[in-house]
């Protein structure tokens, strides 16, 4: 067998089946040098998927026709004037992506440099040259992309129906927008507008926010904290949705490293550990987040795809991100999502989305006669409740009748407004200065007694009381042997447990702040917690999972009847707790409902 040098043109298609996946991976390298060239405004039009034509325009610098020779050859490019590849300012690098497409594509690009009197235009069909030859642009650059994959037949069978691959487009093009906000983006696809996103105004953080909204949604923009951090010459910023504002899957998860997106393990992961504390496991939190690293911290050059980088100090990175995020979820206090009373609103409506059968006037009743008489049912200042004086509504609770307060008074001044009701023995209803909010009181304390427990431990250990009987809790000898193993660590919270003969532990402590709990249970959900964790965590992830199982017992039980003072208590404390919006799992402690929202459920608006 004889070792011989490929054929330029074999060698250019088996380097597009790393850089050319699928038509997406052809227009996110099209667009990233339309970036790179400094455009404003970047069009793309695409039919059958990207197999029939990808055309990508853009009012960028253009080239000449010398250039335009050159950028069709393998590693041509411009953006490594110094031949460094340890400061890499561009989204390109390579060269490799214009030969890459033209050798399995019949592809044409069209240009006309800054200041030049003319246009070029060279094509490149199965990686045949033809040109460059004079053309006609304005200004820019045109590239057109027809018949993709057609010189390798074998790739087509892989590709999905046309309306996936336009979806696969539609999200390399939004990843790109969000990292460009200040640049106009649109796709047209099978003839219809599927994007179409125009330069943002105002400074990077603003300009991102609205970029951000109009492709996550006004839910996301509405539901976001700022992310702002820097360390040891890295910085962090973007926005991350609060812990109720969740979702099944990570896809609403953005990342990039130096204006480039990626899809970065590490990354992930340090999302993941920020988030760990107030999400269930199968819930993923929405991000977007912008890390700028000095170039020679950073390898973008470890795929030809470039979505995966690798850092010097990954340490450095992902204690970053975790503290970066944590403390700007720290700082929206007791906020919860404003999709929370969304869907409870849409909860109370019938399945066709309009409100209560009461809430519209019947088909036979005259225009101005409904109008009349829904202002007529409008709620007025003087309303008070049923054998309340005005003004005035009774608590219900240990108080007992007498012990209510001036609602206006006490709703004024306080977000979670004033306790009126429990229901249930599980919820407690408190009226605010424009609405109601509505606590599941066993969710709520268990984050007020987490966050406690956290501070606790921040401070040096969890203070223990003395059981004036150790408990024996009987178990596997497998579970024995994982909660005997972390003895020490669960010590710092106050859980003093030894070995008590086969299956068997004997708990001397309890955390004093738990009060009164089942010991046995607390035990064995700890001994469960511990076998699903195994080693694959940090120690301080292991604290955290192990402070949610002990919040979770130690936390007021539905079913508690509670007195006013004691509901008044708990919503002030939620106020000055941080993360008190949603419990240990991500769920909501609470909703509010404005009172325009409740008065649309009963047709008055």
């Amino acid at each position: 067998m004889t070792i011989r040098r490929l054929p330029e043109g074999l060698v250019n298609r088996i380097a597009a089946g790393e850089v050319v996946e699928r038509p997406a991976s052809a227009v996110k390298e099209l667009v990233e040098n339309a970036i790179d060239a400094g455009a404003a405004h970047i069009e793309v039009t695409a039919e059958g998927g990207g197999r029939g034509l990808i055309a990508v325009v853009d009012d960028g610098c253009g080239m000449t026709a010398e250039e335009l020779s050159l950028a069709i050859e393998r590693h041509a490019t411009s953006k490594l004037p110094d031949d460094d590849l340890t400061h890499i300012s561009t989204l390109g690098f390579r060269g490799e992506a214009l030969p890459s497409i033209g050798a399995v594509s019949r592809m044409a690009i069209t240009s006309r440099a800054a200041g030049a009197d003319s246009a070029w235009r060279i094509a490149v069909e199965g990686g045949h040259v033809q040109g460059p030859e004079p053309a006609a642009l304005t200004a820019g650059t045109r590239i057109e992309v027809r018949d993709l994959f057609y010189a390798t037949p074998a790739r087509l069978k892989f590709l999905k129906v046309e309306r996936t691959e336009t979806s696969h487009m539609i999200d390399a093009l939004n990843r790109l927008a969000m990292a460009h906000p200040h640049i106009a983006f649109s796709l047209q696809a099978e003839g219809r507008m599927r994007l179409r996103l125009g330069a943002a105004q105002g400074d990077m953080f603003g300009a991102r926010l609205d970029r951000l909204g109009a492709i996550m949604g006004r839910d996301f923009a509405d539901n976001a904290v700022a992310v702002d951090a820097e360390r040891e010459g890295l910085r962090l910023t973007g926005y991350a949705g609060l812990p109720t504002l969740n979702r099944a899957n990570a896809q609403a998860q953005y990342l990039f490293v130096n204006g480039r997106p990626v899809r970065d393990r590490l990354l992930q992961g340090a999302v993941r550990g920020a988030y760990q504390d107030f999400l269930a496991r199968d819930r993923h939190p929405l991000v977007a987040l912008f890390l700028d690293v000095p170039p020679d911290l950073v390898d973008v050059n470890v795929h030809p795809a470039k979505a995966e980088v690798r850092f010097r100090d990954a340490g450095l990175v992902r204690g970053l991100i975790v503290g970066a995020l944590r403390h700007a979820l720290a700082e929206a206090g007791h906020r919860a999502s404003t999709t929370v009373a969304s869907a409870a609103l849409g909860a109370a409506r019938p399945a066709g989305g309009q409100g209560l059968p009461y809430g519209h006037a019947p088909a036979y009743i005259p225009r101005g006669l409904a109008e009349r008489g829904a202002a007529f049912q409008a709620p007025s200042g003087g309303f008070a409740g049923f054998g309340a004086p005005s003004g005035r509504v009774e608590p219900y609770g240990n108080g007992g009748p007498g012990e209510g307060h001036d609602a206006q008074t006490d709703a004024d001044g306080y977000p979670l407004g004033a306790a009126r009701a429990q229901l249930h023995e599980t919820y407690i209803v408190a009226q605010t200065a424009d609405g109601i909010v509505i606590v599941d009181q066993h969710a709520a304390h268990e984050r007020l007694v987490h966050e406690r427990m956290k501070t606790a431990l921040a401070e040096g250990r969890v203070q223990g009381q003395v059981l004036l009987l150790p408990e024996v809790v009987e178990l596997d000898e497998s579970a024995v042997e994982r909660l005997t193993a972390r003895a020490e660590e669960l010590a710092q919270f106050g859980l003093v447990i030894e070995a008590f003969g086969n299956g068997a532990v004997v708990v001397r402590e309890t955390p004093a702040m738990l009060g009164e709990t089942n010991v046995q249970g607390l035990v064995r959900d700890l001994a469960d917690e511990l076998e699903e964790l195994g080693e694959a965590m940090g120690l301080k992830e292991r604290i955290e999972e192990v402070c949610g199982t002990m919040a979770c017992h130690g936390s007021v039980r539905a079913g508690r009847r509670l007195g006013v003072v004691e509901m008044d208590a708990l919503l002030r404390q939620m106020e000055a707790t941080p993360h008190s919006g949603q419990c240990n799992h991500g769920r909501p402690t609470y909703v509010e409902l404005k009172l325009a929202d409740i008065e649309r459920l009963f047709g008055r608006r």
